[in-house]
């Protein structure tokens, strides 16, 4: 079952870590479908983006409890993609102003 690219990268995660592990480490996070593999993220990332990828690791992220005042619920979960780049290769997903 072959999926399209954008139904396994979902969208890039953010942060002020992410951020610094781009710079210094040349580490891209994204969030990805909860049943893609590694594989599949490997080829999504190499197809979307056109660069080498050397590695990627995934985690689980469990949802969070949620409480509205007496109401209580769940925040769903999510995987995420910690993918490392060919040294010299870089993801830019903001323009330089």
């Amino acid at each position: 079952m072959s999926r399209e690219a954008r139904d396994i990268i979902l969208e890039p995660v953010v942060t002020e870590k992410s951020t610094r592990q781009r710079e210094t480490k040349n580490v891209v996070a994204f969030v990805v479908a909860r049943n893609a593999n590694k594989i599949e993220i490997r080829k999504a990332v190499e197809k979307l983006f056109d660069v080498s990828v050397t590695s990627v690791r995934t985690i689980t992220v469990p949802g969070k409890r949620k409480r509205l005042g007496r109401y209580e619920g769940m925040r769903s979960g999510w995987k995420k993609a910690i993918v490392t780049l060919k040294e010299g290769e870089t993801i830019e997903f903001f323009e330089h102003a």
